[in-house]
């Protein structure tokens, strides 16, 4: 596996930008593991890919420490609340 490209504000998509509303917003959760598997309002989100991609991407981080295949909150990085705001 490549390593993970750094995301910048041109590179994010419209359904990017809004995944990092509703992580700002609160209402995400993450399922720790290696391709962690998002939540928003307790929903799955529609397009895990770009969760997928987002979290890699260092944009979303988890709240705290959680073992494999819990769910925990979500929360930006500082990186990706820059992008959010920019």
């Amino acid at each position: 596996m490549s390593a993970p490209r750094a995301a910048t504000l041109s590179t994010l998509t419209h359904r990017d930008r809004a995944i990092l509303r509703a992580v700002a917003a609160g209402s995400a959760e993450l399922v720790a593991g290696a391709e962690p598997d998002m939540y928003l309002d307790g929903l799955a989100c529609s397009d895990q890919f770009a969760a997928h991609r987002l979290v890699h991407a260092g944009l979303i981080a988890v709240l705290g420490s959680a073992r494999t295949g819990q769910r925990i909150g979500a929360r930006l990085t500082a990186h990706g609340a820059a992008l959010l705001a920019a």
